[in-house]
C-alpha cells in the first residue's frame, strides 16, 4: 500500500522546516563553538581553535548547503575531543554536550529516524568513550530530547494533513454545488426554451389554431430539432433578455447590467448566447479577483451583442493550456457553432473583456 501524496500546507510545512533547521543548527551551533574555544584550556587551544574552524565550516554548509557527513563530523570531532577541552578530567565538556544536543534535535526535523538514529547512537558512544560516567545522564537526555522533538514534528506533520484533508473536502463540496448550480440553470434554460417551443405548439392545438394534421407535425419537427440543437435556420424567435437575466440572478459577484432594446432571436443562438455568457460570469467568479462585473445587452443590425466585463486582474490568452476548456469550449465553440463569433480579451492585470455576437447570416 503506497503513501498518498502529501497535500499543498503540509508540502509548505515540511519545506519551511527543512529551510529554517540548517541556519537555525548553523546558528547556533557557531555560537556554542566560540564561547566552548574561550572556555578552553590555555593548553587546548590550537585543538579549539581547528575545532572552531571545523564548527564554522560546518555551519556555512548548514546556511547554504546542510550537509549531513559535516554535522556528523562536527558533533563527533568534538565529543572525541573533550579530554583536553576541560580543565577537570573525566568531566564532560559543555562544548560537546550543547553541540551534540542541538544536532540531534534539528536532525529529527530534516531526516527520517532509519537515517539519524545509527549516526547518534554512534556519537553518544563516542561521548561516553570520551567523556567517562558523566556522559550517561547526558546520553539519556539527548535521546529522550531526540524523541520529543521527532514527535512533535511528526503531530505538526499530521495537523497539516489534516488540514490538507479538510480542505480537499470542502473543496469537493464547493465543486459538487457548483455542478449542482450549473445543472439547475440549465434546466432553467430548458424549461424556458420549452415554453417557447413544444409548449407553444401544444397551446395552439388545444386553442384549435393549429388544426392542420401536417402543420401540427411541423411545428413539432422543428421544436424537437431546436430543443436536441441541431435546428439552425429557423428557430422560434425568443427575447434574449429574459434568459440573461435568469442566468445573472444569484450570482455570486455583483452585477452592473445594461439593457438596450434588441430584436427577437433563434432559440439555438438564444440559447448559445446564454450558455457562453455564463461561462464568462463563471471564470469571472473564480478567477478574476474582481469586485464585480458588467454585463451590456446591446443590437447590432440583424442581431445582439452581449458583452461581459470584469475589472480583476486579467490574464495572458496565449498561456491558456490546450486541456482547459472553458472559454475554448464553452464559449468560442459554442458560439461558432450556433452561427455566430466570440471574442476574448485579457491582459495580465487589465482585467477580461468577453464580446459575444450573433446576427443572421
Amino acid at each position: 500500500m503506497t503513501a498518498s501524496a502529501p497535500g499543498a500546507v503540509e508540502e509548505r510545512f515540511r519545506a519551511s522546516v527543512t529551510r529554517f533547521a540548517g541556519p537555525v543548527r548553523a546558528a547556533a551551533a557557531a555560537v556554542v563553538a566560540i564561547f566552548g574555544m574561550v572556555a578552553a584550556p590555555g593548553d587546548a587551544l590550537p585543538l579549539a581553535f581547528g575545532l572552531l574552524a571545523v564548527s564554522l565550516v560546518a555551519s556555512a554548509a548548514d546556511v547554504f548547503r546542510p550537509s549531513f557527513a559535516l554535522s556528523v563530523l562536527r558533533a563527533g570531532a568534538v565529543g572525541a575531543c573533550q579530554p583536553w577541552l576541560t580543565s577537570v578530567p573525566g568531566e564532560a565538556s559543555l562544548w560537546a554536550v550543547n553541540v551534540l544536543t542541538i544536532t540531534a534535535i534539528t536532525w529529527q526535523w530534516e531526516y527520517p529516524p532509519r537515517r539519524t538514529g545509527p549516526f547518534l547512537a554512534v556519537l553518544l558512544a563516542v561521548g561516553l568513550a570520551a567523556g567517562g560516567g558523566d556522559w550517561l545522564p547526558v546520553a539519556l537526555r539527548v535521546v529522550v530530547e531526540s524523541v520529543l522533538a521527532r514527535a512533535a514534528f511528526v503531530l505538526l506533520v499530521r495537523s497539516t494533513a489534516r488540514t490538507d484533508a479538510v480542505r480537499a473536502e470542502q473543496a469537493a463540496l464547493e465543486q459538487a454545488e457548483a455542478l449542482d448550480r450549473d445543472r439547475r440553470r440549465r434546466e432553467r434554460e430548458y424549461l424556458a426554451l420549452l415554453h417557447d417551443t413544444a409548449s407553444a405548439t401544444f397551446l395552439a392545438v388545444a386553442s384549435g389554431a393549429a388544426a392542420d394534421p401536417a402543420a401540427v407535425a411541423g411545428y413539432a419537427a422543428r421544436d424537437l430539432a431546436i430543443l436536441t440543437g441541431s435546428h439552425r435556420e429557423e428557430d422560434t424567435p425568443v427575447d434574449l433578455e429574459a434568459g440573461l437575466r435568469a442566468t445573472l440572478a444569484g450570482r455570486g459577484l455583483p452585477v452592473d447590467a445594461v439593457w438596450e432594446q434588441v430584436p427577437l432571436i433563434p432559440a439555438s443562438a438564444a440559447l448559445a448566447l446564454v450558455r457562453a455568457a455564463e461561462e464568462a460570469l463563471r471564470n469571472a467568479e473564480r478567477h478574476s479577483g474582481a469586485a464585480s462585473v458588467s454585463v451590456r445587452l446591446t443590437a447590432l443590425p440583424g442581431g445582439v451583442v452581449v458583452t461581459i466585463a470584469d475589472d480583476g486582474s486579467g490574464f495572458d490568452p496565449s498561456s491558456v493550456p490546450a486541456a482547459r476548456r472553458g472559454v475554448r469550449g464553452s464559449v468560442v465553440e459554442r458560439m461558432r457553432a450556433a452561427g455566430g463569433t466570440a471574442e476574448v480579451r485579457s491582459a495580465v492585470g487589465a482585467g477580461t473583456t468577453v464580446t459575444l455576437r450573433w446576427s443572421r447570416g
